[in-house]
């Protein structure tokens, strides 16, 4: 018999009942002493602003995590759902949205889309100027050939996005854009069907990656870089622009 097991019978029932409560009551009191979190979406937020920023801002000098604030509130949504369901994978975005109920991921979704901040630079490794011209040409005009659409036929002329489901391109960093260019390649970011972004990720080189992302995260912010209003584009995929529930127009 080991010297725990001893002492447990050598216990009497009486102290064995003092003990237990004496610790449950330490417990009650210490739980009495904890501070109150106010229960507030500021506060229940944290995880998001953890990585993305107090007010979904991104953060640039990370050259990962990506701005939240502006984009389609359909759009922010539907990231979440695919996380919780399996479609789109990253561990901590996993966790994180493991136990929320559809209401709480659209309320959450509102709160960002709302959010005007100003954007930020990230920062660029050395690209050539062809690889950059390559990049502009995808971006604006895509590769009829290989049948690549503009990201600008879906993303808008401006890149900002268009309502109610297409996010912004502009002011995303290179290494995250390049990152989710490849995730839809290697089958670890999809959506709900007609998945666009994989037909055409899967499309693309290494290196028109390379060019798209590099163009992107080095264009100019337009004056106005609120998404477009729905209508304004006409994918020329048939799959779309994808909706909240991922059906396309």
């Amino acid at each position: 018999m080991n010297t725990n097991a001893r002492l447990r019978f050598a216990m009497p029932i009486g102290a064995a009942v003092l003990l237990a409560a004496t610790m449950l009551f330490a417990t009650a009191a210490n739980a009495a002493d904890a501070p109150k979190i106010s229960d507030t979406l500021q506060q229940r937020i944290v995880a998001c602003t953890t990585c993305h920023g107090v007010h979904g801002e991104g953060t640039p000098g990370s050259g990962y995590f990506p701005r939240l604030a502006g984009k389609p509130a359909a759009y922010l949504a539907r990231q979440m759902q695919d996380f919780q369901n399996g479609l789109r994978k990253y561990a901590p975005m996993e966790y994180t949205v493991r136990q929320l109920s559809p209401a709480y991921m659209q309320e959450i979704a509102e709160y960002f889309a709302a959010q005007q901040v100003p954007y930020s630079r990230s920062p660029l490794p050395p690209v050539s100027a062809a690889t950059l011209q390559r990049g502009e040409q995808l971006v604006s005009k895509g590769d009829p050939a290989r049948k690549i659409p503009a990201c600008a036929s879906c993303h808008g002329s401006q890149l900002t996005g268009v309502q109610p489901s297409t996010p912004g391109l502009v002011g995303l960093p290179y290494d995250y854009l390049s990152a989710q260019l490849g995730s839809w390649r290697t089958h670890t970011r999809g959506t709900v069907a007609p998945d666009c972004m994989a037909v055409i990720a899967n499309r693309l080189g290494d290196s028109d990656i390379t060019a798209v992302a590099a163009a992107l995260a080095s264009r100019q912010l337009p004056d106005d870089t609120h998404a477009q209003a729905a209508g304004s584009v006409t994918p020329p995929l048939p799959c779309g622009v994808l909706g909240a529930t991922g059906d396309g127009t």
